[in-house]
Protein backbone atom coordinates (compact mmCIF):
# COMPACT_ATOMS: atom_id res chain seq x y z
CA UNK A 1 0.00 0.00 0.00
CA UNK A 2 1.16 3.39 -0.59
CA UNK A 3 0.14 6.90 0.97
CA UNK A 4 0.78 9.81 -0.68
CA UNK A 5 0.55 13.14 1.43
CA UNK A 6 -0.49 16.62 -0.67
CA UNK A 7 1.80 18.93 1.77
CA UNK A 8 1.37 22.99 1.72
CA UNK A 9 4.80 25.57 1.93
CA UNK A 10 3.10 28.22 4.31
CA UNK A 11 4.66 31.30 6.22
CA UNK A 12 5.31 30.54 9.64
CA UNK A 13 2.13 31.62 12.02
CA UNK A 14 4.23 33.86 13.86
CA UNK A 15 4.74 35.75 10.63
CA UNK A 16 4.17 39.89 10.03
CA UNK A 17 2.12 39.84 7.27
CA UNK A 18 2.79 42.17 4.21
CA UNK A 19 1.84 43.04 0.52
CA UNK A 20 2.98 44.27 -2.45
CA UNK A 21 1.82 45.48 -5.38
CA UNK A 22 -0.57 47.79 -4.91
CA UNK A 23 -1.83 44.64 -1.96
CA UNK A 24 -1.98 42.25 -4.69
CA UNK A 25 0.57 40.29 -4.17
CA UNK A 26 2.02 38.59 -0.80
CA UNK A 27 5.56 40.19 0.09
CA UNK A 28 7.91 36.97 0.77
CA UNK A 29 10.72 39.09 2.31
CA UNK A 30 12.48 37.72 5.29
CA UNK A 31 10.03 35.15 5.42
CA UNK A 32 10.21 31.83 7.74
CA UNK A 33 8.35 28.54 5.43
CA UNK A 34 6.79 25.35 6.94
CA UNK A 35 4.82 22.89 6.47
CA UNK A 36 1.01 23.42 6.48
CA UNK A 37 0.32 22.48 10.21
CA UNK A 38 -2.89 19.81 8.97
CA UNK A 39 -0.67 18.15 6.27
CA UNK A 40 1.95 17.99 8.83
CA UNK A 41 -0.40 16.30 11.22
CA UNK A 42 -1.63 13.71 8.24
CA UNK A 43 2.27 12.91 7.22
CA UNK A 44 2.61 12.20 11.08
CA UNK A 45 -0.52 10.02 10.65
CA UNK A 46 0.73 8.24 7.55
CA UNK A 47 4.03 7.68 9.24
CA UNK A 48 2.17 6.02 12.22
CA UNK A 49 0.81 3.49 9.70
CA UNK A 50 3.57 2.81 7.79
CA UNK A 51 5.34 1.71 11.50
CA UNK A 52 2.66 -0.64 12.34
CA UNK A 53 3.03 -4.06 10.12
CA UNK A 54 -0.67 -4.81 10.50
CA UNK A 55 -0.99 -1.81 8.04
CA UNK A 56 0.55 -2.97 5.10
CA UNK A 57 2.17 0.23 3.98
CA UNK A 58 5.34 0.23 1.95
CA UNK A 59 5.82 4.01 1.12
CA UNK A 60 4.83 7.16 2.39
CA UNK A 61 5.50 10.09 -0.83
CA UNK A 62 4.70 13.81 -0.11
CA UNK A 63 4.14 16.57 -3.09
CA UNK A 64 3.87 19.93 -3.59
CA UNK A 65 3.13 22.78 -6.24
CA UNK A 66 5.85 25.50 -5.38
CA UNK A 67 9.36 27.01 -6.77
CA UNK A 68 12.71 26.12 -5.61
CA UNK A 69 11.91 27.59 -2.44
CA UNK A 70 9.77 25.26 -1.39
CA UNK A 71 12.68 22.39 -1.22
CA UNK A 72 13.41 22.81 2.32
CA UNK A 73 9.76 22.41 3.51
CA UNK A 74 9.93 18.80 1.37
CA UNK A 75 13.37 17.91 3.02
CA UNK A 76 11.44 18.85 6.33
CA UNK A 77 8.84 16.20 5.35
CA UNK A 78 11.92 13.38 4.14
CA UNK A 79 13.53 13.54 7.73
CA UNK A 80 10.53 13.44 9.61
CA UNK A 81 10.37 9.85 7.57
CA UNK A 82 8.60 10.59 4.23
CA UNK A 83 10.50 7.86 1.03
CA UNK A 84 10.44 10.21 -1.46
CA UNK A 85 9.18 13.99 -2.78
CA UNK A 86 7.59 15.54 -5.70
CA UNK A 87 7.49 19.39 -6.30
CA UNK A 88 5.35 20.07 -9.20
CA UNK A 89 7.78 23.52 -10.02
CA UNK A 90 4.89 26.03 -10.91
CA UNK A 91 3.60 29.01 -8.36
CA UNK A 92 0.45 27.97 -6.18
CA UNK A 93 -2.09 30.31 -7.93
CA UNK A 94 -5.41 28.94 -6.75
CA UNK A 95 -6.64 25.85 -5.37
CA UNK A 96 -8.26 24.52 -8.95
CA UNK A 97 -4.82 24.66 -10.18
CA UNK A 98 -2.88 22.99 -7.17
CA UNK A 99 -5.29 20.10 -7.26
CA UNK A 100 -5.58 19.85 -11.05
CA UNK A 101 -1.40 20.25 -10.93
CA UNK A 102 -0.88 17.26 -8.33
CA UNK A 103 -3.82 14.98 -10.04
CA UNK A 104 -2.01 15.01 -13.48
CA UNK A 105 1.83 14.29 -11.67
CA UNK A 106 0.26 11.42 -9.68
CA UNK A 107 -2.33 9.85 -11.33
CA UNK A 108 0.00 7.04 -13.00
CA UNK A 109 1.47 6.29 -9.80
CA UNK A 110 -0.48 3.77 -8.37
CA UNK A 111 -1.04 5.74 -4.70
CA UNK A 112 -3.95 3.67 -2.47
CA UNK A 113 -4.60 6.79 -0.27
CA UNK A 114 -4.33 10.69 -0.49
CA UNK A 115 -4.08 12.64 2.63
CA UNK A 116 -4.40 16.77 2.11
CA UNK A 117 -4.64 18.73 5.30
CA UNK A 118 -8.30 20.34 5.85
CA UNK A 119 -7.23 23.44 4.81
CA UNK A 120 -3.90 25.52 4.76
CA UNK A 121 -3.01 28.34 7.07
CA UNK A 122 -2.52 31.15 5.10
CA UNK A 123 -5.32 31.28 2.62
CA UNK A 124 -8.17 28.71 4.11
CA UNK A 125 -9.56 27.49 0.96
CA UNK A 126 -10.38 24.11 2.17
CA UNK A 127 -10.92 23.09 -1.39
CA UNK A 128 -7.78 21.34 -2.55
CA UNK A 129 -8.69 17.79 -1.18
CA UNK A 130 -11.93 17.49 -2.71
CA UNK A 131 -10.86 19.00 -6.27
CA UNK A 132 -8.12 16.93 -5.91
CA UNK A 133 -10.52 13.32 -5.51
CA UNK A 134 -12.67 14.78 -8.84
CA UNK A 135 -9.54 15.58 -10.95
CA UNK A 136 -8.42 12.00 -9.96
CA UNK A 137 -11.99 10.61 -10.53
CA UNK A 138 -12.17 8.54 -6.74
CA UNK A 139 -13.61 8.76 -4.00
CA UNK A 140 -13.19 11.66 -0.77
CA UNK A 141 -14.14 11.55 2.59
CA UNK A 142 -13.62 15.35 4.55
CA UNK A 143 -13.01 15.71 8.14
CA UNK A 144 -11.43 12.83 9.17
CA UNK A 145 -10.36 12.47 12.61
CA UNK A 146 -8.80 8.52 13.20
CA UNK A 147 -7.42 6.47 10.07
CA UNK A 148 -7.04 3.17 10.61
CA UNK A 149 -6.04 -0.42 8.83
CA UNK A 150 -7.44 -3.28 9.99
CA UNK A 151 -7.58 -6.56 8.02
CA UNK A 152 -6.20 -4.89 4.79
CA UNK A 153 -9.91 -2.44 5.63
CA UNK A 154 -9.60 1.24 5.63
CA UNK A 155 -11.66 2.48 8.87
CA UNK A 156 -12.12 5.76 8.84
CA UNK A 157 -13.56 8.10 12.14
CA UNK A 158 -15.16 11.91 11.01
CA UNK A 159 -16.37 15.06 13.48
CA UNK A 160 -20.18 15.43 12.51
CA UNK A 161 -22.99 17.62 14.44
CA UNK A 162 -23.91 15.81 17.77
CA UNK A 163 -21.43 13.27 17.23
CA UNK A 164 -18.98 10.80 14.82
CA UNK A 165 -19.46 8.70 11.89
CA UNK A 166 -17.51 5.87 11.06
CA UNK A 167 -16.73 4.32 7.49
CA UNK A 168 -14.98 1.71 6.31
CA UNK A 169 -13.31 2.28 2.63
CA UNK A 170 -12.17 0.67 -0.33
CA UNK A 171 -9.14 2.17 -2.17
CA UNK A 172 -8.20 4.45 -3.78
CA UNK A 173 -9.79 7.35 -2.42
CA UNK A 174 -8.47 11.04 -1.24
CA UNK A 175 -8.69 11.72 2.62
CA UNK A 176 -9.20 15.24 4.35
CA UNK A 177 -7.89 15.01 8.09
CA UNK A 178 -7.89 17.59 10.08
CA UNK A 179 -7.34 17.83 14.42
CA UNK A 180 -7.16 14.43 16.21
CA UNK A 181 -5.81 12.29 13.36
CA UNK A 182 -2.48 12.49 15.47
CA UNK A 183 -2.17 13.90 18.96
CA UNK A 184 1.67 16.06 18.03
CA UNK A 185 3.65 16.37 14.86
CA UNK A 186 6.70 14.73 14.32
CA UNK A 187 10.30 16.54 15.08
CA UNK A 188 12.80 15.73 12.76
CA UNK A 189 15.75 14.06 14.56
CA UNK A 190 18.90 14.46 13.34
CA UNK A 191 20.14 11.06 11.55
CA UNK A 192 16.65 11.99 9.65
CA UNK A 193 17.63 15.37 8.53
CA UNK A 194 21.35 13.33 7.34
CA UNK A 195 19.19 10.85 5.57
CA UNK A 196 16.61 13.13 4.13
CA UNK A 197 19.75 14.57 1.68
CA UNK A 198 20.03 10.95 0.43
CA UNK A 199 16.25 10.82 -0.24
CA UNK A 200 15.13 11.22 -3.89
CA UNK A 201 12.94 14.19 -4.99
CA UNK A 202 11.03 14.55 -8.50
CA UNK A 203 11.26 17.96 -9.91
CA UNK A 204 7.76 17.72 -12.49
CA UNK A 205 7.16 20.70 -14.70
CA UNK A 206 3.20 21.36 -14.77
CA UNK A 207 0.63 20.92 -16.70
CA UNK A 208 -1.49 23.04 -19.20
CA UNK A 209 -3.89 23.73 -16.16
CA UNK A 210 -6.15 27.24 -15.97
CA UNK A 211 -5.93 29.33 -13.21
CA UNK A 212 -9.70 30.21 -12.74
CA UNK A 213 -9.09 32.99 -9.59
CA UNK A 214 -7.72 36.49 -9.84
CA UNK A 215 -6.62 38.59 -6.56
CA UNK A 216 -7.77 42.08 -6.93
CA UNK A 217 -6.03 43.04 -3.53
CA UNK A 218 -5.48 41.60 0.19
CA UNK A 219 -6.35 43.72 2.69
CA UNK A 220 -4.82 43.88 6.83
CA UNK A 221 -7.08 43.16 9.62
CA UNK A 222 -7.67 46.53 11.41
CA UNK A 223 -5.14 47.22 14.67
CA UNK A 224 -6.35 45.66 17.74
CA UNK A 225 -7.97 48.52 20.55
CA UNK A 226 -6.08 48.85 23.19
CA UNK A 227 -6.63 46.39 25.93
CA UNK A 228 -8.83 48.49 28.78
CA UNK A 229 -7.52 47.25 32.28
CA UNK A 230 -10.90 46.94 35.16
CA UNK A 231 -10.26 47.19 38.66
CA UNK A 232 -11.92 43.34 40.25
CA UNK A 233 -14.29 45.06 42.11
CA UNK A 234 -15.60 47.41 39.92
CA UNK A 235 -18.32 45.38 38.21
CA UNK A 236 -20.62 48.22 37.30
CA UNK A 237 -17.81 49.19 35.06
CA UNK A 238 -17.06 45.92 33.14
CA UNK A 239 -20.77 45.70 32.43
CA UNK A 240 -21.42 49.08 30.75
CA UNK A 241 -18.26 48.47 28.87
CA UNK A 242 -19.63 45.01 27.84
CA UNK A 243 -22.92 46.54 26.92
CA UNK A 244 -22.06 49.99 25.44
CA UNK A 245 -18.85 49.74 23.69
CA UNK A 246 -18.45 45.62 23.04
CA UNK A 247 -21.85 45.49 22.64
CA UNK A 248 -22.02 42.27 23.76
CA UNK A 249 -24.86 41.91 26.46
Amino acid sequence: MKILVCISNVPDTTTKIRFTSESKKFDTTGVQWIINPWDELALTRALQLKEDPASQVEKIGVVTVGLAGAEPTLRKALAIGADDAIRINADPTDAYYVAGQIAASVKEKGFDILLCGIESSDYNGTSVGGMLAEFLEIPSVSAISSLRIENGKVQITRDIDGGKEELTLSLPFVGIVQKGIAKEPRIPAMRGIMMARQKPMEVIQPADIETLTVTSSFESLPPKKACKMIEPENIQELVSLLQNEAKVI
